[in-house]
């Protein structure tokens, strides 16, 4: 985060266990995470000396969502890291875990500035048809159903996949590679109306 001058991350699969906080770090960073099992899922988010005092609300809900709120000046910025269920996983799993994100983003006013972090296991594609309002027509490889999930949710919520929006090399938008196998499944998401901010993605 130092060497890349980050100031808040997102983090999935920590697997730590409990909602707790701890500093970090010999620089004053400060994680805020929720977890349930060690072997699995956590999710966490670190943010750095100067913000980390700007913290004024943090809400859990089990190992998968942790959503953080900043007070910045006048503007109130809401962090949310995600982990989505993985394929396979019952149907029942991934329809509470979008519940469930439909519940934080219901929780933000609309006046406040929103950034999703999050491994959402599911693959939007290089094709941004019928979500062009959402996906900028960056993406990698095939649509899946559980991208298709993603993709309703911005669409829901007017929400941009960021890291679909600047043109990079393959190397730039594949966020898993093992072998062969070689997958865009990590997003980062805003208020359409903050697109301008955006300034690069990958």
């Amino acid at each position: 985060m130092i060497r890349r001058r980050v100031n808040i991350a997102c983090l999935q699969e920590t697997k730590w266990v409990g909602e707790k906080s701890r500093e970090i770090g010999s620089t004053g960073f400060k994680l805020w995470y929720t977890g349930i099992d060690r072997k699995c899922n956590g999710v966490g988010i670190v943010v750095d000396n100067d913000y980390k005092d700007k913290v004024v609300e943090v809400k859990r809900m089990e190992d998968r969502l942790i959503l953080v709120k900043l007070i910045i000046g006048d503007e109130k910025i809401n962090i949310l890291s995600a982990y989505a269920p993985q394929v396979g996983l019952s149907e029942s799993i991934k329809r509470k875990f979008w519940d469930d994100m439909d519940g934080f983003m219901q929780s933000i006013p609309l006046d406040e500035k929103v950034f999703i972090g999050g491994d959402l296991n599911g693959h939007v594609g290089a094709s941004n048809d019928r979500f062009e309002r959402v996906h900028g027509g960056f993406g990698y490889g095939n649509r899946n159903e559980e991208g298709e999930s993603i993709l309703e949710f911005a669409s829901t919520y007017d929400l941009l996949l960021a890291n679909t929006s600047f043109k990079k090399r393959e190397s730039h938008i594949i966020t898993f590679s093992s072998g062969h196998n070689k997958s865009q499944i990590d997003f980062l998401l805003t208020r359409k109306i903050d697109r301008k901010i955006c300034r690069d993605a990958k």
